[in-house]
C-alpha cells in the first residue's frame, strides 16, 4: 500500500510539472501577444498624432484626408484598447491540411488532413498551431499569433469531435485572467494517434475541456462564454443569414449566447450588407444590462443595439405587464389583422369631412360622402403603409374632380390635354380648401393615436369583429385606457409603425401654406 501510495505521488508530481511547464508556453506566447498589442497602439496613436498635424496645410484635401485617417486610426485604437484584457482563450494543433493555401488571416484554409498526414505506424506530426481569440493579431511578418473567433480558421475549434476530428489533433481551452495564463484544458479530438511537436511528443493536460468550459460560460460573468460554444451553437451562429434562424431551448442551454454571436458573427462576415447595424431585443431590462458588455468583448461595439421589449420604440417607455389573458390576446397573430384595420378605420375619426369643395378654372366643383367614401376604399386597396397611400388618394381626388370639370372632353391634342390638366392639378392643389380638406381627410397617423382609438370598446368591437371574441375586446380595450403603456402595447407600437409607415415630407409651396381658418368642408 505504502508502494503504490508512493506510486501515485510520483505520478501527481509529473502531471503536475506537465501542466506548469505548458502554462509557461501559453504564458511565453501571450506575453509575445500583448508585446504586439502595445506596438499596434503605439502605432495607431501615431498616426492620430500624425493626421492632427495635417489639418495644418489646409487644403480640402488634406483635411478630409485627415479626418478620414483620425477616424480609422481612433476606431482601431478604442479596438484595441477595449480587447487588451482576457481576449486568449483557445488553441487548437492541426495536422498538414490538403492544400497550402493561406487565408487573410495567415491561417491555412485546409479543412481536412493531407494524404500521409499520419503515417502507418499511427504517428504524425504537428503542422500548425493557431491560437484563438476575440480579435486577430497579426506579428510583424504577417503570420497569425491570435486567430479571430469568428474567422473560417478558427471554425475547427468548435466544430471539431473526436468522431470528425479534421486536421484537429488536440483542442486546447486557456483561461486566463488579464495578462496572467491561470490554467490549460486538453481535448484530443483523435485519441489513438500518436502526435508530435517540435521533435516533441505532444501533451495533453486534463480531461472533458469542453465540459469545465461549458459550466464556466453559465456563470454570471459570461467572460469566457466563446470558449463554451459547443458544436450544433456554432452551426446555428454561422448559418447563412438568407432567412429566419429559430433556436429553442431550455434555461441555460445557451441561447442568449448564441444570439449574441451570431450578431457579431454577420457583422464580421457581411458588415456591408449590416452597415445599418443589428438589433437585439431582449425580453427584460436586466437581459440587457447583463449582455449589453458581452459584444464588446467579442470584437464589436456600436455596431449592434440591444433592447427591451418596453424599450423598442422610441419616445415610449414601458415597464408595466397586462394580465396572461390579455398579454395572449394582444400577442397574438390575430392581434396584426386587428391593427391592420384599425390602422385604416382611424383615418375616418375626428369628423371626417364628408364633402370637397373647390374652384377651379372659374367654377365650383364638389365631391359628395358617397364619391369620397369609394375613393377611399380604393386608396385603401394598395399594400403600401396607411401613411404612404395618402399621395395615391390625393390624385384620385384630382382624378374625381378632373372627370367633374369636363376638362377631360376640351382637347383631343394629347399634350394640350396633358398641358391643360398639368395647370388644373396646380390650380386645385394651391387652394386652401383642398389642403386643409385632405389634411382633415386623410390625416398623418401616428401608432400612439390608433392604439388610443383602440381603447374605445365598441370602435374595436367593429375593428375585431370576427377576429377577437367580446371578452378579448372588453379586456384590451379596458387595459388601453389606464395611464401609461405596457410591455404588450409596445409591442403593438412596433407593429403600427410598420403599419402606417411615416410619410415623406416634401417642401411645399408658399401657396400651399396659407392660412386655412376660413371653412374648407362641409358636413
Amino acid at each position: 500500500m505504502a508502494a503504490q501510495a508512493q506510486q501515485e505521488t510520483a505520478l501527481g508530481s509529473v502531471h503536475d510539472s506537465v501542466r506548469d511547464r505548458e502554462i509557461g508556453v501559453e504564458q511565453e506566447h501571450l506575453d509575445r501577444v500583448y508585446r504586439r498589442l502595445e506596438e499596434k497602439i503605439h502605432e495607431a496613436e501615431f498616426l492620430m498624432q500624425d493626421a492632427a498635424k495635417r489639418g495644418q496645410v489646409g487644403t480640402p484635401g488634406a483635411l478630409a484626408e485627415r479626418d478620414a485617417q483620425v477616424f480609422r486610426a481612433g476606431v482601431h485604437l478604442n479596438r484595441l484598447n477595449n480587447e487588451f484584457e482576457d481576449f486568449l482563450f483557445g488553441r487548437i494543433d492541426l495536422l498538414p491540411g490538403k492544400d497550402g493555401k493561406k487565408g487573410p488571416d495567415g491561417a491555412y484554409t485546409a479543412v481536412e488532413p493531407a494524404e500521409g498526414a499520419v503515417r502507418d505506424d499511427g504517428t504524425a506530426d504537428i503542422a500548425e498551431t493557431l491560437h484563438i481569440g476575440r480579435i486577430g493579431v497579426l506579428d510583424q511578418d504577417y503570420a497569425p499569433l491570435v486567430i479571430d473567433w469568428r474567422a473560417p480558421a478558427a471554425a475547427p475549434f468548435y466544430r471539431s469531435t473526436p468522431v470528425d476530428p479534421g486536421r484537429v489533433v488536440r483542442r486546447r481551452v486557456i483561461r486566463s485572467k488579464g495578462r496572467r495564463v491561470l490554467g490549460v484544458e486538453d481535448d484530443l479530438m483523435r485519441p489513438e494517434l500518436k502526435a508530435f511537436l517540435d521533435g516533441d511528443e505532444l501533451p495533453v493536460i486534463g480531461d472533458g475541456a469542453l465540459m469545465a468550459a461549458l459550466g464556466q460560460a453559465r456563470s454570471h460573468t459570461m467572460r469566457d462564454i466563446v470558449a463554451s460554444i459547443q458544436a450544433e451553437q456554432d452551426l446555428v451562429i454561422r448559418a447563412p443569414a438568407a432567412s429566419v434562424t429559430y433556436v429553442e431551448g431550455g434555461p441555460g442551454t445557451g441561447k442568449t449566447a448564441v444570439a449574441l454571436h451570431r450578431a457579431a458573427y454577420l457583422l464580421y462576415q457581411d458588415r456591408r450588407r449590416y452597415a445599418g447595424g443589428i438589433l437585439i431585443v431582449s425580453p427584460t431590462p436586466l437581459l440587457v444590462a447583463y449582455t449589453e458588455g458581452v459584444l464588446p468583448s467579442l470584437g464589436e461595439e456600436g455596431q449592434v443595439a440591444i433592447r427591451a421589449i418596453g424599450s423598442l420604440v422610441d419616445g415610449a417607455e414601458a415597464t408595466l405587464y397586462d394580465s396572461p389573458s390579455v398579454a395572449r390576446a394582444k400577442g397574438s397573430y390575430r392581434m396584426l389583422k386587428v391593427l391592420r384595420k384599425a390602422a385604416r378605420g382611424a383615418l375616418e375619426l375626428n369628423d371626417s369631412p364628408q364633402r370637397l369643395r373647390v374652384v377651379a378654372f372659374g367654377r365650383r366643383l364638389e365631391l359628395e360622402a358617397a364619391e369620397l367614401e369609394r375613393i377611399r376604399r380604393t386608396a385603401l386597396g394598395g399594400t403600401a403603409p396607411v401613411n404612404l397611400l395618402r399621395p395615391r388618394a390625393r390624385r384620385l381626388l384630382l382624378d374625381a374632380l378632373w372627370e367633374q370639370s369636363g376638362g377631360a372632353t376640351r382637347h383631343s391634342d394629347p399634350e394640350l390635354a396633358a398641358e391643360l390638366r398639368s395647370s388644373f392639378d396646380e390650380d386645385v392643389t394651391s387652394e386652401d380648401a383642398f389642403v386643409g380638406f385632405l389634411d382633415a381627410w386623410w390625416p398623418e397617423l401616428t401608432p400612439q393615436h390608433v392604439l388610443r382609438a383602440m381603447a374605445d370598446e365598441k370602435r374595436l368591437g367593429r375593428w375585431a369583429r370576427r377576429i377577437l371574441n367580446p371578452g378579448e375586446v372588453r379586456k384590451v380595450a379596458r387595459s388601453l385606457r389606464r395611464d401609461g403603456h405596457s410591455v404588450h402595447d409596445i409591442a403593438m407600437l412596433d407593429e403600427l409603425q410598420a403599419t402606417l409607415g411615416v410619410p415623406a415630407r416634401p417642401g411645399r409651396s408658399a401657396s400651399s401654406t396659407r392660412s386655412t381658418s376660413s371653412p374648407v368642408w362641409r358636413s
